[in-house]
């Protein structure tokens, strides 16, 4: 199954490590400095344009981790999840 995370983009839900409000998990200094290394190493993608609320940490195809940051909240999606 697939877990659409905004502006039609979806990520394969086996491959979804875990699920992270941004505004929460970005309270701790080791979360932040987490994902501005990813960043650095360009695996941090954004899904849309909008303002980011949640973060997505997953495998790529290639079982690399990365980082994906979406407009959705985390309840919408954690919801979407376990409805699929």
């Amino acid at each position: 199954m697939y877990l659409h995370i905004g502006n039609g983009e979806s990520i394969r839900d086996d491959r979804i490590i875990g699920i992270f409000d941004l505004d929460t998990a970005t309270v701790s200094s080791i979360t932040k400095n987490f994902i501005s290394t990813e960043e650095k190493r360009k695996n941090v993608e954004y899904a849309d344009t909008d303002l980011p609320r949640s973060f997505l940490l997953y495998e790529d195809r290639a079982g690399k981790s990365k980082i994906k940051l979406s407009r959705i909240s985390t309840v919408s999606l954690v919801q979407r999840s376990q409805s699929e």
